[in-house]
């Protein structure tokens, strides 16, 4: 298994930024992830969800509550575009990317991957590479009807503590899914459990990313 080192300057804590297309998509992609960075580094986080209105929108700032109580420092940023037009408000999203640009720069984002099969997510995903092309990137994966879960190749090991805690804010936080078929207890440990076994995880669990391209 291959170490990585995530950057870091001194005791500067870590940059963190997290892009979600939809008010549970950094919780169900990387929320684990973002559990245990925050538990063992000192970390700046910004957290945008371009999606979130309403109901859905007290969601997602119930849930970055919830995930997000660890970091120094962090910001929370809702957008209100069209759920399932993101290809058709394309220039509107990119202009929000810009100024997100002008921000200090991230040592490591997380957002949906490209090969997602959900339109709105590979929008989210181009316009990150399109956005921040110096950057360590991790590509999450959301699972869905469309059955478009693949092979990624970047493991992040997680204590079955710190997965229970994932499971427990998501319910928490996402009532308003509750009575989706997929949104169980069981879809969140089987991924966590198969990438786990894929990655050889000492704790036999796992969530995985895609890395499309990493310099150390």
């Amino acid at each position: 298994m291959i170490q990585l080192s995530l950057p870091s300057n001194g005791a500067s804590p870590l940059k963190i930024l997290c892009l979600g297309a939809h008010s549970d998509d950094i919780e169900i992609g990387c929320g684990g992830t973002m559990l245990r960075l925050l538990s063992e580094r000192k970390c700046r986080v910004e957290w945008a969800v371009f999606s979130a209105d309403g109901a859905r929108s007290r969601e997602a700032r119930r849930a970055a509550k919830l995930f997000l109580r660890g970091a120094a420092m962090s910001r929370v940023t809702l957008h209100r575009f069209r759920d399932g037009f993101f290809p058709a408000q394309f220039a509107a999203i990119k202009s929000a990317f810009e100024k997100m640009k002008r921000r200090p720069a991230p040592d490591l984002i997380f957002c949906p991957s490209r090969g997602d099969a959900h339109q709105d997510h590979r929008t989210v995903a181009e316009l990150v590479w399109n956005t921040f092309r110096d950057h360590m990137v991790l590509e999450y994966e959301i699972p869905k009807y469309d059955g478009d879960l693949g092979n990624p190749g970047f493991f992040v090991p997680l204590s079955e503590d710190v997965c229970r805690r994932k499971i427990r804010h998501l319910k928490e936080a996402f009532r308003s899914q509750a009575d989706r078929q997929w949104f169980r207890d069981d879809t969140f440990w089987s991924i966590l459990r198969l990438r786990g076994i894929e990655a050889n995880s000492p704790t036999s669990f796992a969530e995985a990313f895609s890395c499309r391209k990493a310099i150390v």
